[in-house]
């Protein structure tokens, strides 16, 4: 039976990038991504609706991620859904995030940005995958 994992969002950082750095030289970043559906109700009254999102980013998307965006920015994201199990205060627990396998700035890019900077708007992080 053939199965697919496979997430698409849209939507803006809520907060700054939190970055790691581990001892082999792997990087991650975790980023709270906000979705936001805007619909009418059925009497007539705008309503809006924010989903959050945690989403990491491995490798070289995470050095991009650390480098360019920022809370407020506008991001596409492709990635998988993962969750994983903990236990505390001896409770298992589960935690899910979209591990991104593709990234995509959107809006003006980031001031930091000079023409002879390589475009990171669109990147893809097939080889960096630690799974």
């Amino acid at each position: 039976m053939a199965s697919l994992n496979k997430v698409t969002l849209i939507g803006n950082l809520g907060a700054d990038p939190e970055v790691r750095s581990f001892p082999s030289g792997d990087k991650v970043a975790n980023v709270s991504l906000a979705t936001t559906e805007k619909y009418k109700s059925k009497d007539g009254q705008v309503k809006e609706e924010t989903e959050w999102h945690r989403v990491e980013f491995w490798g070289g998307l995470a050095e991009i991620v650390d480098k360019y965006l920022k809370k407020g920015d506008s991001v596409y994201v492709e990635g998988k859904i993962k969750t994983e199990e903990y236990e505390k205060d001896g409770i298992k627990r589960y935690s899910t995030k979209i591990r991104a396998t593709q990234m995509q700035m959107l809006g003006k890019r980031s001031e930091s940005a000079t023409p002879a900077t390589p475009d990171p708007s669109t990147v893809t992080n097939d080889d960096d995958l630690p799974f």
